[in-house]
């Protein structure tokens, strides 16, 4: 596999292809880089940090080399900061759960939003892991080159803890 491009976020530092490029929080990288989503301010915090950290890796890609590609993420926590903040709208005895809430409960809705934005119809994964296993998730990416043969796939570990503890580790390959 060919590494095309990559980008490492962190809570001190946002790095793009061995070059910092910024040292803001998502929503300042959203606003520095992006800001033209408007639906970015509802997304949670899993689904903001893959989102950016996606679309400073596919924004200078042209439409049609996107169409075929597919979307390949990993993590440890699943959508579990989002799950408790569910958890806590349907806990009380008078109960509303959130609907806004309901919809990021499922970890897979960050590559849903990826593929919304850039337009990308090829094979959408998500797998939780225990750790980021570089031979796990190479051995996913390399059987979805063989059996569905993208263009290039998006790829990489999104996990989000907290504000001061995520890392989004994500890169573009080709076969």
């Amino acid at each position: 596999m060919k590494v095309l491009s990559q980008v490492q976020i962190t809570p001190s530092s946002v790095i793009l292809n061995g070059k910092s490029i910024s040292a803001s929080s998502i929503n300042g990288i959203y606003r520095e880089f992006i800001g033209d989503y408007p639906k970015f301010f509802k997304m949670d915090s899993l689904c903001k940090l893959g989102f950016v950290a996606a679309e400073l890796l596919l924004k200078n890609i042209p439409i049609e080399e996107k169409e075929n590609a597919a979307i390949i993420l990993f993590n440890r926590n699943g959508s579990l900061v989002t799950d408790r903040n569910y958890q806590k709208t349907i806990s009380k005895e008078d109960y509303f759960p959130s609907p806004a809430l309901f919809v990021y409960t499922l970890a897979n809705i960050v590559t849903g939003e990826i593929a919304i934005r850039h337009k990308i119809y090829g094979e959408s994964s998500f797998y939780v892991l225990p750790n980021p296993e570089e031979s796990t998730m190479n051995e996913v990416v390399r059987n979805t080159f063989l059996t569905s043969s993208p263009s290039f796939i998006l790829t990489g570990w999104v996990d989000y803890d907290n504000d001061e503890d995520y890392l989004a580790d994500i890169k573009l390959v080709t076969k």
